[in-house]
């Protein structure tokens, strides 16, 4: 009968673990294109992304939840349009879109999350202002030894900027889904898989858990053969 207790009390306590982590996403849309679209919430497995939710937007409100095993990065889409970054992780996930800013907030996760997103968007603004400074200065007259001086100035600052946020976020997240989340944004924003000095850094100084996740393994190997074809054609 003890023997009996104990395997009954073991099965309540992993029916409980198993629903302890759950996410509810409550959303509010004003964009009125997304007005009855179905939208699709998005995970990476194995090199595709796997469907795990869906929710129509009804006057501008749609709402979905689930039970998860552990936090996930993911994805929210608008049939194959990428919309934004999210965290299925356990708690109320807020999700916001608008024209002007779109953002997730109310977990930890996504809070650290969009907080990283507000200060890549500030310096992506400033790349955009710099591209209209060069305009202006050709319309003041300025040479163009003297323009180019100082547009290689700037850029190589903001660089150096971008590249310092990138690498300091993905390191004090290297041991949650946001480190090899933020990774993955990063490697796909290059045409095809290759090896930088901000990414070399990244995957050098890192624990074993980031290296060894499925998505860093796998594009550091199809980026360091990339280099070497590349140098053996050099």
């Amino acid at each position: 009968m003890n023997l009996l207790r104990i395997l009954i009390s073991a099965a309540c306590l992993l029916a409980f673990v198993s629903c302890a982590s759950e996410y509810q996403i409550e959303g509010t849309s004003s964009v009125a294109r997304l007005d009855g679209k179905m939208l699709f919430v998005k995970v990476p497995v194995d090199g595709q992304l796997i469907n795990v939710d869906s929710a129509e937007v009804i006057h501008g409100f749609f709402e979905m939840q689930g039970g998860i095993d552990s936090a996930q990065i993911a994805s929210l889409y608008m049939d194959d349009q990428s919309i934004m970054p999210l965290v299925l992780e356990d708690g109320n996930i807020k999700i916001v879109i608008d024209n002007a800013r779109s953002y997730v907030k109310g977990t930890p996760l996504n809070d650290k999350l969009y907080e990283f997103v507000a200060k890549k968007t500030s310096l992506d603004d400033r790349a955009y202002e710099l591209d209209r400074s060069e305009s202006r200065m050709i319309m003041d007259g300025k040479s163009s030894d003297e323009i180019e001086r100082e547009m290689e100035k700037a850029r190589e600052s903001l660089s150096r900027e971008m590249d310092a946020l990138a690498k300091g976020f993905i390191s004090d997240n290297y041991e949650n889904v946001l480190g090899p989340g933020v990774f993955m944004m990063l490697c796909n924003s290059f045409p095809y898989p290759v090896l930088t000095p901000i990414i070399e850094e990244i995957v050098e100084q890192s624990p074993d858990c980031f290296k060894n996740h499925s998505f860093v393994k796998e594009y550091m190997r199809i980026a360091r053969s990339n280099m070497e074809k590349i140098n053996g054609v050099e």
